[in-house]
């Protein structure tokens, strides 16, 4: 019986969590599956509840699951607390370092059906599908950081720490990905300016000769950046660090037509996290207006990487593809002429599809 641990979270998150639940039931009721469902405080709601953002008890949860499934952290309403009481710094950073989750991937991949949602010419993103692997324990989010006051100035310091071993594991970790795929790794750094970048580019240099069935081609992060907006489809496997890698990203998500279809996957560890990509969206929290097929599709990853379901996570992708095609819009991608619905009814037209 797989054993799922729900972390439903702040804003929207609840909302989301339970449609992508309600999607996997449905899963389990076709394929003859048990899923065991346990929930927990995490982010914001928990520190309103028990003064911090991951309680002990949620944690233990964590080891004692076999995958974890993340709706969203943070908010106004936390953000003035110290940052080891925040959302973000004391529950999503901590979590992702408690549980060894050293890989993000996100796959970008623009559904035909969406294509006018793009910002971007149909003619550039036409045919759009690539991951993004971010290196995620690593770098300028975990490195010492420090405020001082200097001839009496304030002045606040980040470092960015990386060790050849992070590199080269996650680095391998996106070869073996493109040998899967299109068999093309993009490695960005900033490698004209900073020594930690120098570092990974050697790495990945090295590494690379491991693997000659392998394209490897280095680029800068300004460069990758203006890549993702004039021909993203150049791209099969970007790899990066963990700040380029955030920002990225949330870039690539509007390629696809909105950042609610962009599911994730936090790897690593012995339990991996499944979380959608976008944040917890206050302004529209209990408004039943948030798309859910990020964290639905988070639940297909979930499917594949955790649990070797590999049927049963095509069966959510198409099940998606399915409704889309249908027409049915949630309002981040709605367009004249399609079907408004909203959360819990895109939740629904997913599940009704898989039976």
């Amino acid at each position: 019986m797989p054993k799922i641990l729900l972390l439903p979270g702040d804003g929207i998150g609840p909302e989301i969590v339970s449609e992508a639940v309600k999607v996997l039931k449905a899963v389990g009721r076709r394929f003859q599956i048990d899923f065991h469902f346990t929930e927990a405080l995490v982010g914001g709601a928990a520190y309103d509840a028990v003064g911090v953002p991951l309680p002990d008890q949620t944690l233990q949860l964590c080891y004692a699951s076999d995958a974890i499934l993340l709706g969203a952290v943070g908010g106004p309403k936390w953000d003035n607390l110290p940052m080891a009481l925040r959302p973000e710094g004391g529950a999503l950073l901590p979590l992702r370092k408690k549980l060894g989750l050293y890989a993000n991937l996100r796959p970008v991949v623009l559904f035909p059906e969406l294509v006018d949602a793009s910002p971007l010419k149909p003619e550039v993103v036409s045919g759009l599908d690539f991951v993004i692997v971010r290196e995620l324990t690593g770098g300028l989010y975990f490195g010492p950081k420090k405020r001082e006051f200097v001839e009496g100035e304030e002045r606040a310091m980040d470092t960015m720490i990386y060790s050849a071993s992070e590199i080269e594991r996650i680095g391998r970790l996106a070869f073996e990905m493109a040998r899967k795929r299109r068999r093309k790794v993009t490695s960005v750094d900033k490698a004209n300016v900073l020594e930690s970048s120098r570092l990974w580019r050697a790495v990945m240099e090295k590494l690379g000769e491991e693997y000659p069935d392998v394209e490897l081609e280095h680029m800068y992060v300004d460069n990758c950046a203006m890549q993702l907006i004039r021909r993203p489809v150049q791209f099969d496997v970007i790899l990066t660090e963990n700040t380029f890698g955030d920002i990225l990203t949330d870039e690539s998500s509007v390629l696809t037509g909105s950042i609610g279809l962009l599911a994730s996957a936090s790897i690593g560890g012995k339990v991996a996290l499944y979380e959608p990509a976008h944040g917890s969206a206050p302004d529209i929290a209990g408004q039943q207006k948030a798309n859910p097929l990020a964290t639905i599709l988070s639940a297909a990853l979930m499917l594949r990487y955790s649990f070797n379901l590999e049927e049963e996570a095509r069966a959510i992708e198409a099940a998606v593809r399915e409704v889309l095609k249908q027409g049915y819009r949630t309002p981040d991608i709605m367009e004249p002429g399609k079907k408004p619905v909203t959360t819990a009814e895109m939740g629904d037209l997913v599940a009704g599809l898989l039976g």
